[in-house]
């Protein structure tokens, strides 16, 4: 895995800046002879998109998908896939305001510090609109993992207070992916509420994966769970991950903890699907914590290139809440980490 590619037999590799002329991926390992649906990728992408969800930005970016090679007449052809999304609604001025100062909570000033130089139009390559060609491979991976009878969901169980009674996941049709309408509703109304006070808010998206076959990941360091973190942990909102009963396992006992096994199959899953870092077959479950939008309104304080002391308010159209459009992002990484983890233990057939 370098700087910017991710996996081993499915390769990703993203390139591109918030406010550039075009973010892209380019696709290395992707078995031939597979039917592209062009139609359900777009969709992915329209989930993520700016300007797609009225609960996010009001940046507004068609984010239409462009696939330049690795496909003839709808076949992948098993050479790298190059696809594209130019960006058409960009404010570049909106950032002037930033070119001396650091912004609170983004990757300003780490990046400045390492590196010398920073792109001030929306953060460059630490910009969540990266996320964007993530989600471009990950609507790939998850129509091949399709083929093999493996299907990812993921959505919003909790936006600061408010939390989810009830998981019907067919009830996850909102502006949130919430599977629980009545919760989605209060949801909505926290962030809109944010919204009009100039700040912004946290979550948790939960992520299910079914189907999953018994055997993926190794029992030291490539252990699933560490895969799937990885994966997840390098989207840039999220700062925390549990698998199964996570943090909950700390309060019980071994009897209560332990996923007990009948000749009828597990009795609970607690583990979350994961044993001793190889899939059990059970449907792997975590939860991903998701931080408050950094760039808010609202005067905070910060320091500038001298390293002076000054207040700064960021101006421009940013997500009071990054999880309605950050629910597929998450879907994706789950997506390329198993389809490159499948392609490794059983193959491309």
């Amino acid at each position: 895995m370098g700087h910017n590619s991710f996996g081993n037999a499915f390769t990703v590799t993203t390139f591109g800046e918030s406010h550039g002329p075009a973010l892209g991926v380019i696709i290395d390992g992707v078995e031939s002879g597979f039917k592209i649906d062009r139609e359900a990728l777009q969709a992915q992408m329209n989930r993520r998109r700016p300007g797609g969800n009225p609960t996010g930005t009001k940046r507004n970016e068609i984010d239409e998908l462009s696939i330049l090679s690795g496909v003839y007449e709808g076949y992948t052809t098993g050479t790298p896939i190059a696809m594209i999304l130019y960006s058409t609604n960009q404010k570049s001025t909106d950032y002037d305001h930033l070119k001396d100062v650091f912004r609170p909570g983004h990757a300003d000033w780490t990046f400045f510090k390492k590196y010398g130089i920073r792109d001030i139009r929306g953060g460059g390559r630490s910009s969540g609109r990266e996320t964007s060609a993530r989600v471009a491979a990950g609507a790939l991976a998850m129509q091949l993992l399709a083929k093999r009878g493996i299907s990812i969901q993921a959505g919003t169980v909790q936006v600061g207070s408010v939390k989810t009674e009830n998981r019907n996941w067919d009830e996850a049709d909102n502006v949130m992916s919430c599977p629980d309408r009545v919760a989605a509703k209060q949801m909505i109304a926290l962030v809109e509420q944010v919204r009009s006070e100039n700040d912004s808010i946290g979550g948790i998206i939960e992520c299910r994966v079914n189907g999953v076959p018994i055997g993926l990941g190794e029992p030291v360091f490539g252990k699933l769970q560490a895969l799937l973190s990885h994966a997840v942990m390098s989207i840039g909102a999220v700062k925390g991950i549990q698998f199964g009963s996570g943090f909950a396992c700390a309060s019980m006992r071994g009897s209560e903890c332990n996923d007990q096994r009948t000749q009828e199959g597990f009795l609970s899953n607690h583990a979350g699907g994961i044993l001793g870092g190889i899939s059990s077959g059970q449907e792997i479950v975590f939860q991903a914590a998701i931080k408050p939008t950094s760039s808010i309104s609202r005067p905070q304080l910060t320091v500038n290139t001298n390293n002076e002391t000054t207040t700064l308010v960021v101006e421009g159209r940013h997500d009071p809440c990054i999880c309605s459009r950050a629910v597929v992002v998450v879907e994706s990484m789950v997506a390329i980490t198993l389809l490159d983890l499948y392609y490794t233990a059983f193959g491309k057939n």
